[in-house]
C-alpha cells in the first residue's frame, strides 16, 4: 500500500476509534464516507467501493467494540440485559443486510440511503424531544424485534447501530451514558452478523481487487485496527465526563456532516 494511505488510514484508525468510545457508534458514521474517499483515490472500482468501505468498516467494529465496551463497563454503563434481549434479533438482521439486501444495491442507493438515515438520526438527537416518563422498553419479543431493524440498517450503512439503538433507547427513558455503553456492546454482535454476510456475498462478485476477502478490504481493516483499539478507551472515558446535551449535540453535527459527504457520493453515482 502507498504509505500515505497507511498513514491517512491510521489517522482515521485513532478518530474513529476515539468517536466509538465517545459515541457508541461503533466509528462506521466516520469510517464509511472517509473510506469511501481513500479507496476512490486508491482506484478500486467506482461500482464496488462503496461496498468495500462499508463492508471494511464493520469489520473493524468487531474489534473497536470489544475495546470501547471495557472502557464503559468500567463505570457500570452497559446494561447487559438490554444486550442479550436485543442480540438474536441483531443477529437475524445482520446476516439478511450483509448476505443478501446489501450486495443486490448499487453504490448510488447505499450512499443515498446513508445519507438520509444520517441526517434523521442527527435530527432527532438535536431536537432533543423528552419521552413519555411512563415509557420503557419493551418485552423480550420487542426489543429482539428492534434488535432485527438496528442489525439490517446496520448493514445497510456499516455501522455499529448506535446511529439507531442510542436515539431507541433514549426513547425508551434509558439514561445517555447507559445507552451510548450498551450501544458499544451491541456493536460486536451486528459487526459479527454483517461481516458473515459481506465476505459471503463478495465471494460471489467476480474480478476483486487484490487484497479482498469478499467485500472486506483487509490491508486497510488490519492499520485502522491497530491503531483504533487503542483510542477507544479514551473516547469512552471522555464520554462519562461530558454533559449529556453536548454529547447530544455532537453526535448530531457529526452525523449531519458525514450525510452530507455521502450525499455527494449518491449525487456523483446517480449522474
Amino acid at each position: 500500500m502507498d504509505p500515505l494511505f497507511i498513514f491517512l488510514l491510521a489517522i482515521l484508525g485513532c478518530v474513529t476509534g476515539f468517536a466509538a468510545g465517545l459515541l457508541g457508534i461503533g466509528g462506521g458514521m466516520i469510517l464509511v464516507p472517509f473510506l469511501t474517499y481513500l479507496l476512490t483515490w486508491q482506484g478500486l472500482p467506482v461500482n464496488i467501493v462503496v461496498h468495500t468501505a462499508i463492508a471494511t468498516s464493520m469489520a473493524s467494529i468487531l474489534f473497536t467494540s470489544v475495546s470501547s465496551v471495557r472502557a464503559h463497563q468500567k463505570k457500570g454503563a452497559v446494561r447487559w440485559d438490554l444486550v442479550l434481549a436485543f442480540t438474536p434479533g441483531i443477529v437475524v438482521g445482520g446476516l439478511l443486510s450483509g448476505g443478501t439486501v446489501f450486495a443486490a444495491l448499487k453504490t448510488g442507493w447505499l450512499a443515498l440511503f446513508f445519507a438520509i438515515f444520517v441526517t434523521y438520526s442527527g435530527y432527532q438527537m438535536l431536537r432533543d424531544k423528552k419521552p413519555k416518563p411512563s415509557r420503557q422498553m419493551p418485552g423480550a419479543v420487542g426489543t429482539a424485534g428492534a434488535g432485527a431493524g438496528i442489525g439490517f440498517l446496520s448493514g445497510l450503512v456499516g455501522a455499529g447501530g448506535g446511529f439507531v439503538s442510542v436515539p431507541f433507547m433514549l426513547w425508551c427513558n434509558v439514561p445517555l451514558h447507559q445507552a451510548v455503553g450498551t450501544s458499544a456492546a451491541l456493536g460486536f454482535p451486528i459487526a459479527l452478523a454483517n461481516t458473515i454476510g459481506y465476505i459471503w456475498s463478495g465471494l460471489k462478485q467476480p474480478d476483486l481487487p487484490a487484497g479482498m476477502i469478499g467485500y472486506v478490504y483487509w490491508p486497510a481493516l488490519l492499520v485502522l485496527v491497530l491503531f483504533s483499539v487503542f483510542t477507544a478507551p479514551i473516547g469512552a472515558k471522555v464520554a462519562h465526563s461530558l454533559p449529556v446535551k453536548t454529547l447530544k449535540r455532537v453526535f448530531a453535527f457529526l452525523l449531519f456532516g458525514l450525510a452530507a459527504y455521502m450525499a455527494t457520493k449518491a449525487y456523483v453515482a446517480f449522474s
